[in-house]
């Protein structure tokens, strides 16, 4: 049993690194940000010489990660790929860096979780191509200094502000990926149902681009779920009241919100009046880390115009109200 469970899921990793583009031009989304690296990939190339560092920031599941390994694809160099919290020690960042072969690509997820003291481990790495090493201890302690190959360095962020000024500053491309319209996401998906071979007609695919809050991961989630349900329940044909039905099954609405969402919006609104309401009041109400609201719950809540963020705390917005079906307070100034 857990050799088949293992199995199984290997084959669904496989599944989801074969959904990510391998070049630029299979990239769906985020033209300007294409259009530039494009550019700054062939300049590279024709000189020879390796990438400038390269930062890409935005919320999660926006293709960081995919555009990372596709600059490497492109550059027909090795791909290197880490995250913040899995480097502990300067030895960690040494064993990486050491390793690399010229040209290569050297990826770090989650950047912004370095701990500051390997950050600055980054800079003559970055700068100089310099690793100084620490040999012995006490008195008898020496700095050996090793020489690198050049290496592009491409770190992905959520939180940009979370990275020190020095650190930034190292990164000679900065690009920030936005949310993704209705029509790139439901190409997303259309190409997505290709590769894993369901049917997904034109109106299933605008139906679960509507409710995939903008990011291409959500929607290669929601295309596996509801292509389980219309296996189940329609032929495996995903029409528009097919994908509608199998979303509404898995308590995502229409708005894209989840169940989760939908908890938080209605502590604010029915168990504080509205708000304001402070994060770690919030948190415990919905029996969430605050960290996991104020990260992963509230950014799609903000962009979609539910919720705001005051000085006093969070405010549930008069769209919130009306989304939930639930009466608003008729208190003076809370809208």
């Amino acid at each position: 049993m857990r050799i088949q469970s293992a199995t199984i899921a290997e084959g669904e990793d496989a599944i989801d690194r074969s959904l990510r583009p391998r070049r630029i031009d299979e990239f769906v989304g985020q033209q300007k940000v294409k259009d530039q690296l494009s550019i700054f990939i062939e300049a590279a190339r024709r000189r020879g010489q390796p990438l400038d560092h390269v930062l890409f920031a935005g919320p999660p599941g926006l293709g960081k990660t995919s555009l990372a390994q596709i600059v490497a694809e492109e550059l027909e160099v090795p791909f290197i790929m880490t995250a913040g919290p899995a480097l502990e020690r300067k030895g960690d960042v040494a064993a990486f860096l050491t390793a690399l072969e010229p040209h290569s690509v050297f990826f770090v997820d989650e950047i912004h979780r370095l701990p500051r003291a390997l950050e600055e481990t980054f800079y003559p790495a970055m700068e100089d191509r310099k690793l100084p090493i620490t040999v012995g201890q006490g008195a008898g302690a020496r700095v050996v200094t090793l020489d690198l190959p050049p290496f592009t360095l491409i770190g992905a962020t959520t939180r940009t502000g979370l990275l020190t000024t020095p650190m930034r500053d190292r990164f000679g491309v900065f690009h920030r990926l936005e949310h993704y319209d209705i029509e790139d996401l439901a190409t997303i998906a259309q190409r997505s149902a290709g590769i894993i071979g369901c049917d997904l007609q034109p109106g299933g695919a605008i139906e679960i681009a509507r409710r995939s809050r903008g990011t291409p991961r959500v929607a290669n989630r929601l295309l596996h779920r509801v292509r389980d349900y219309a296996e189940v329940k329609a032929d495996g044909q995903i029409t528009e009241q097919v994908a509608a039905e199998a979303l509404n099954l898995f308590e995502v609405d229409a708005e894209g919100l989840d169940r989760l969402d939908r908890t938080l919006l209605q502590a604010i609104c029915a168990k504080f009046g509205g708000g304001p309401v402070g994060l770690s009041t919030l948190a415990a109400a919905v029996g969430e880390a605050e960290d996991t609201i104020e990260d992963v719950i509230e950014p799609y809540l903000l962009g979609q115009g539910f919720l705001q963020r005051t000085p006093r705390g969070r405010v549930a917005t008069l769209a919130a109200f009306e989304h939930l079906g639930v009466e608003a307070p008729v208190e003076a100034g809370l809208f």
